[in-house]
């Protein structure tokens, strides 16, 4: 059954706010989702390619605005690339078993109402972090590395991966603009590595779920929603204000589990 195109806008728009906003993308994607199930009366399809297609649609959103920061890394700043790979290492080493073995693991609601907690205290610690004055640049590879556990504990569905990347960037000296950042590039081989790992489920799926038109329209919207979140989100951390969106998972985690969970 093809998803309608007013799901797939509601999807996208969500998908761009919350990749970058620190709020869990793939905790919202499953919340919204048993909401327009539970609003249309189906049950809520399972659409592997519109997934990926947003999650590609952000990751253009990233390297559009960074397009500078990542020549420069290219042509120039190759120590980050190697701080980079280090930091994807152990997104690689939790998330290939995660998705092979336990898929349904990442699309239960009950768990994402308690990780949208958890990631509400993660936020609250980031209010008791002062920045620091180091760049992404200067990171040693144990702290690359740790930031890249913070990143493989988000690939549970309510914990936000830009939430727990940027806090353990503050935690370990970073400036919040330069913990945004390498937030944000360490992102780029994460979802681009994933999305081509599950490309192949596309190729010879028997029986597309959505419109390529369709899959086209999402992309754009979550594209060009992801580039204003992502704007957004840069300015909030040069003021501070990153545990601002504490309360909004504590009131999201609460109604979920309320919701999944009363008798």
């Amino acid at each position: 059954m093809e998803q309608p195109l007013w799901q797939i806008v509601i999807l996208a728009i969500v998908q761009g706010l919350t990749e970058f906003l620190p709020i869990s993308s793939s905790g919202h994607l499953v919340i919204v989702g048993e909401i327009l199930a539970a609003w249309s009366g189906q049950k809520r399809p399972e659409s592997l390619n519109l997934t990926i297609v947003l999650h590609l649609g952000t990751l253009m959103s990233i390297l559009v605005f960074y397009a500078r920061r990542i020549v420069h890394i290219i042509t120039e700043d190759r120590r980050t690339i190697g701080l980079l790979i280090v930091g994807s290492i152990p997104a690689v080493i939790v998330g290939l078993p995660l998705n092979h073995y336990y898929e349904k693991l990442l699309d239960n609601s009950v768990l994402t109402g308690f990780m949208l907690l958890l990631t509400g205290v993660v936020l609250l610690t980031s209010a008791r972090c002062r920045q620091g004055t180091g760049n992404y640049q200067q990171l040693t590879l144990w702290q690359a590395v740790a930031v890249g556990v913070s990143q493989a504990a988000s690939i549970l569905p309510g914990i936000s991966r830009s939430g727990t990347t940027i806090c353990t960037g503050l935690g370990v000296g970073m400036t919040g603009e330069s913990a945004a950042t390498f937030s944000f590039l360490l992102a780029i081989p994460v979802i681009g590595g994933a999305s081509l790992l599950k490309l192949k489920d596309i190729v010879f799926a028997a029986e597309p779920t959505t419109s390529v038109v369709n899959l086209l329209i999402g992309a754009a919207i979550a594209f060009a929603v992801g580039l204003v979140a992502l704007r957004w989100l840069v300015s909030w951390l040069a003021k501070g204000r990153l545990w601002w969106f504490a309360p909004w998972c504590f009131v999201a985690g609460t109604a979920v589990l309320c919701w999944q969970l009363w008798p």
